[in-house]
């Protein structure tokens, strides 16, 4: 080679280098701006997350937390605004990560690309308000009922830190969040060709196990946010063979179209 066919292939590069500089700033000015937002307003939103917490004992009755180190309470607020950022700013970061490799992309490519990145929010949302409204309630009741009140010479109460109950909380989320991009990911794998709807029936007590192996991993010791995870997940991974089937089903239509197109074009030839 060259060198100016080396000198040709430095330039593309230094321009993507320069563009994913560009798109990093974007990302992370939204996450700072995103930040600063949610710190002003840290001790509402961590209010907001104690709504589970909330319905778990009863709607009146009043809620105490403890921190048990002067900083602990502060660097809860910062980890909780970090993560509300991030969800905030996701609409900036996925339009950065789009605008990046749109300009590499075909346009049908685009076309199919850009669903994804809608649903990918979306299904984070059901997972979230699935942890928020039913999982988390459940599972703090189920925590709750393992205090030792009444006439009994040992009282045992939970009196919850307010950095381990933020912890659980992101925890779930974040797990749920998580294991509800299964569509989305074996989706993605059928339109490269790596999965098939018969696959993934056929490896189907496979995933069974998995799905709460993997519950067990992500979620608290306890029956019910296990239970919660992994119900879900199996039933996403059931629409995902249903969405595996509709991608191979157009795939196919598209082969054929391209066969007849080939035969028309062959005995235009021969004629």
């Amino acid at each position: 080679m060259s060198q100016d066919d080396l000198d040709a292939t430095k330039a593309p590069l230094v321009e993507h280098l320069i563009e994913l500089r560009k798109r990093l700033m974007w990302s992370c000015a939204a996450i700072f701006v995103g930040f600063l937002g949610c710190f002003f307003f840290a001790s509402k939103i961590y209010d907001i997350l104690l709504y589970p917490y909330k319905q778990a004992v009863g709607g009146d009755t009043r809620i105490e937390m403890i921190y048990t180190a002067p900083q602990e309470f502060f660097f809860t607020e910062l980890k909780l605004s970090l993560f509300g950022a991030i969800f905030l700013a996701f609409p900036v970061l996925a339009s950065q990560v789009y605008m990046f490799v749109a300009p590499g992309l075909y346009k049908n490519e685009r076309t199919a690309f850009l669903p994804f990145l809608i649903a990918t929010p979306i299904l984070f949302l059901l997972g979230g308000s699935l942890v928020y409204y039913v999982v988390m309630p459940l599972a703090m009741a189920f925590f709750l009922s393992m205090q030792q009140t009444g006439d009994t010479q040992v009282q045992i109460q939970l009196t919850a830190r307010v950095s381990e109950y933020l912890s659980l909380v992101m925890t779930l989320i974040l797990a749920f969040g998580i294991c509800f991009q299964l569509p989305v990911l074996l989706t993605l794998l059928a339109r490269a060709g790596i999965v098939s709807s018969e696959g993934l029936k056929s490896k189907r007590k496979y995933a069974i196990v998995g799905v709460f192996a993997l519950a067990a991993f992500l979620t608290p010791p306890d029956p019910i946010s296990q239970i919660g995870l992994a119900l879900p997940t199996l039933l996403l991974y059931e629409l995902s063979i249903l969405s595996v089937k509709l991608v191979e089903k157009k795939r196919a239509e598209r082969e054929a179209e391209k066969d007849s197109e080939d035969d028309d074009t062959t005995a235009s030839e021969t004629a």
